[in-house]
């Protein structure tokens, strides 16, 4: 994996993110009036992370981190992510649940 470039100081943190998970793809969504144009990774397991990159890093990134990248307004969101926000909820209220037994 080449060292990232063109998007600040999330460069290390994104190419870390990829080389410590598995089948990580990337989905670029759009400027916003609020945000920058911001990447979602997405790993085989739905775990993601977001981050702004800007116009230039959004170029750069499917080169520098060796990974497939879309356009999430063609694709949308991939299954695997929605499906892991929801393993995260039930998970987080069991625990919620276990703690409140606990007082």
């Amino acid at each position: 994996m080449k060292a990232t470039r063109g998007y600040g100081n999330d460069a290390r943190y994104l190419a870390e993110w990829v080389r410590t998970h598995t089948g990580v793809e990337g989905f670029v969504e759009p400027k916003t009036t609020l945000t920058d144009v911001t990447v979602v990774l997405v790993a085989a397991d739905g775990e993601w992370t977001r981050r702004a990159i800007g116009e230039r890093g959004a170029q750069n990134l499917a080169r520098d981190l060796g990974i497939p990248v879309y356009d999430v307004h063609k694709t949308g969101y991939p299954q695997r992510m929605r499906d892991y926000d929801a393993r995260r909820r039930i998970e987080r209220k069991r625990q919620i649940e276990r703690d409140l037994e606990d007082l």
